[in-house]
Parts: C-alpha cells; sequence; structure tokens
C-alpha cells in the first residue's frame, strides 16, 4: 500500500539554522499519526516540509506516492488537506462559508452541502450563518477543523487540532480524525498534550532538536528515557482504567539550588 505521506531523509535549513535534521516518516491509510516535541523542536516544520510549504535542503517529500515538488497546489489540494496552528481569521464570513473554503475543487453546491456536514459534526449546525469573528476562540476552532473536514482528501494534516478546546471538545475532534482513518483517510496530527497524544495515536515521531527520537506504539516510545531526553521530564506514562495518563514534573525541579 502506498503511503499517503512520506518524508525521507527531510532537512529544512531556516535562517542558516537545522530545523529539520534527517527525519524519516511514512503514514499509511487508516492510521493515525501523532508528532510530539518541546517547543522549538520541529514540529511544525516537518508539517510544513511535508506538504511543500517548507522548502526541503535536504532529502525528499511525497504525498500519494509523489514527490511534492512536482505537484501543483490543486494537486497538493486534492492529496492533502491542511489546519494550520493559527486560528484567526481575517473577515467575518459565516462559519458555513469558511467551512466551504475546504471544498475547493467542487462546484457551489457541492462545497455547501460538504461545509453543512462538516459543521454537524463538530457540533456547530446551529451556528452555520453566524460570522466567525463573532465566534469564541473554541467556536472558531470548530469551524477551522469543519474546513478541513470539508476537504475529503485522503491524507488529512492537522497542528496542534485541540488546542484552544475544552477536554469534551478535545475528545470529539480526535473523535472525529479516528472515524476518517477508520474510514481510509490517513491522519497526521502535532500534539503538545502527551496524554491526549498517547490516547489518539497509532503511532507517535517524537522530535528533539529537530531530530527524530523514536517512532512507534505511544506505549512504547513515552517511556522515561525518552521524556526525559526530548521533554526534559521526569516520570511515565500510567496505564489507568481511562486510559494512558502522564505523571511527571520537569527534571530541573528535582535538583536542589
Amino acid at each position: 500500500m502506498t503511503p499517503a505521506l512520506e518524508l525521507i531523509g527531510a532537512g529544512v535549513r531556516i535562517g542558516g539554522r537545522n530545523v529539520l535534521i534527517g527525519v524519516g516518516l511514512a503514514v499509511a491509510p487508516g492510521e493515525v499519526v501523532g508528532v510530539a516535541g518541546a517547543n522549538g523542536s520541529g514540529k511544525t516544520t516537518l508539517i510544513r516540509a511535508a506538504l511543500g510549504l517548507a522548502p526541503l535542503n535536504a532529502g525528499e517529500a511525497r504525498l500519494g506516492g509523489r514527490p511534492v515538488a512536482r505537484l501543483g497546489e490543486v494537486a497538493r489540494a486534492a492529496l492533502a488537506g491542511y489546519l494550520p496552528q493559527e486560528r484567526r481569521v481575517g473577515w467575518n464570513m459565516p462559519a458555513w462559508r469558511i467551512a466551504a473554503l475546504g471544498a475547493v475543487a467542487c462546484p457551489p453546491p457541492e462545497a455547501h452541502r460538504r461545509a453543512l456536514s462538516a459543521l454537524a459534526q463538530v457540533e456547530m449546525a446551529p451556528l452555520a450563518s453566524r460570522g466567525v469573528r463573532d465566534m469564541s476562540g473554541g467556536e472558531r476552532a470548530r469551524v477551522l477543523l469543519a474546513r478541513l473536514l470539508a476537504t475529503g482528501a485522503p491524507l488529512l494534516i492537522a497542528d496542534e487540532p485541540a488546542a484552544g478546546l475544552d477536554h469534551d471538545a478535545q475528545f470529539m475532534v480526535m473523535d472525529l480524525l479516528r472515524r476518517r482513518a477508520e474510514a481510509g483517510a490517513a491522519i497526521l496530527a502535532t500534539f503538545h498534550d502527551l496524554t491526549l497524544a498517547a490516547r489518539a495515536c497509532d503511532r507517535l515521531a517524537i522530535l528533539a532538536r529537530g531530530r527524530l527520537v523514536t517512532l512507534g506504539r505511544p506505549e512504547d516510545v513515552l517511556i522515561p528515557a525518552v521524556l526525559a531526553e526530548a521533554f526534559g521530564l521526569e516520570g511515565e506514562m500510567l496505564t489507568t482504567s481511562a486510559g494512558p495518563v502522564l505523571a511527571a514534573r520537569r527534571r530541573a525541579a528535582l535538583t536542589p539550588p
């Protein structure tokens, strides 16, 4: 089966600094892969490199087996939907119009239908006609998630999809992405919340200083040595009846002044 996304020895330099170094990663249809790491570890750069938005200085990125560097914007949009970390919206457009922007290649009636369906999935159907700048940050985040779902792309990439949402909405978002994976889509998402990542993902890629530290099942990679190396944490993931829970604290806090 051809991976929906591949990074092969990917490297990115920004301002003379290596921000992604020799990263290899593949995401297959039907799976949810998470990317986690401390601030500045390269998570967003990895996503942008995979989409051709951050030029590679080494390696290659592929979407659906095709080199990203050879794809035009329309072809990339057909292969991958993207939810960036930035949640601001410049214009006070109705929610349904924002969601419909995800269905960029569809005729207007189909884009409208997809938008209303996606808004219903994120529990925003009653606010479909409300301007997005008249909404709370959490409501606006749901509308932008609906825009991602409306793409219908075989690969959905989300940079911090649960950011700015309450706990119930976070679980809803990950349930929606899981259902898309079960329907055959490939999902790649970045996380700061390791507990949520452990519960939501089939595999986790852990980054530190632009390098891939480890990649595997959450229970195999979120171990004390990796938590210490990648996050500066002392602790472990605990298994509870509600799922994995991170029990950790900063390593620096353990050293007396």
